[in-house]
């Protein structure tokens, strides 16, 4: 408990710093839209960020990856690094898609009124390097992007 609570400060830098460098990775790939990171400068919490949290907006955000439901699955069957879990807030990265997890027993009008697309998954980035991070991701959006290659050309 005590080694825990006299390197938060550190970690807590390394976490934040991490999830904005992942968030803006996530911004620009063709791949995820709705990157959620009120870290970000496009969004519109930005300004309640730069008030409130001069040291940075956290380290736990969402985004929603191209292929739904499938999609949201394949990026987590495609990562490593990250561990699948529904837990927030630890030293590791951890990653979850909720309509096939946490949400699972809801139909895709449901999860868009909870606000969770059949394609949202949840990030909570860890202190592991923020470029293994990317590359992990990278790994998980090539599979994405594979499946969809096989399911448009079976249609």
């Amino acid at each position: 408990f005590l080694q825990g609570i006299e390197t938060l400060s550190l970690r807590m830098d390394r976490h934040v710093d991490n999830a904005r460098t992942v968030a803006a990775f996530l911004e620009s790939h063709d791949l995820a839209t709705n990157v959620t990171y009120p870290g970000l400068p496009s969004s519109k919490y930005r300004p309640l960020v730069e008030k409130y949290l001069p040291r940075g907006a956290g380290a736990v955000f969402s985004f929603d990856c191209a292929g739904g439901r499938s999609g949201g699955q394949d990026l987590i069957r495609g990562v490593s690094l990250w561990s699948h879990l529904a837990n927030v807030g630890d030293a590791k990265s951890l990653i979850i898609h909720p309509a096939s997890t946490t949400h699972r027993q809801l139909s895709d009008d449901e999860l868009r009124a909870a606000g969770v697309g059949p394609g949202t998954v949840r990030l909570s980035v860890g202190t592991e390097t923020a470029a293994d991070l990317i590359w992990d991701l990278e790994q998980g959006f090539a599979l994405v992007a594979a499946t969809a290659g096989r399911e448009t050309a079976k249609a």
